[in-house]
């Protein structure tokens, strides 16, 4: 495997970890950042797909190999729902912030449950 090809599963790679830790947090700004670095996440690994990103497209009097349009319209395609996802999670964040001026996610009775029952019995 080339240089670049190693830096890019490198760079989806570190991009898809810290997005689902920041997926999987309470505060809801968090969640919003850990689907838009997914999002960036999904384009790299889309980049990825296509070992002839180098090449010329389609449209030019290029003999030789051609760069295929398909990773490049998925990439498109990927970068329009992101948008999409992230301002609608944004507005719901922003109604949630409304509410009581908190964008944490309480955690609700059966988290407190395991909590208590994961916790060390104190028997002295």
């Amino acid at each position: 495997m080339s240089a670049p090809g190693f830096t890019l599963v490198v760079v989806a790679a570190v991009l898809y970890s810290s997005g689902f830790y920041l997926l999987l947090q309470r505060s809801l700004m968090r969640v919003v950042f850990g689907i838009l670095v997914l999002g960036h996440a999904a384009n790299v690994s889309l980049m990825l797909t296509d070992r002839a990103i180098t090449l010329p497209p389609l449209l030019t009097e290029h003999e030789g190999p051609l760069s295929d349009p398909l990773p490049q319209a998925m990439a498109l395609t990927a970068i329009v729902i992101t948008f999409g996802v992230t301002t609608f999670l944004l507005a719901l964040a922003y109604r949630v912030w409304l509410g009581d001026e908190n964008d944490e996610v309480p955690a609700d009775l059966e988290d407190r449950r395991i909590g208590r029952l994961a916790e060390p019995e104190d028997s002295a």
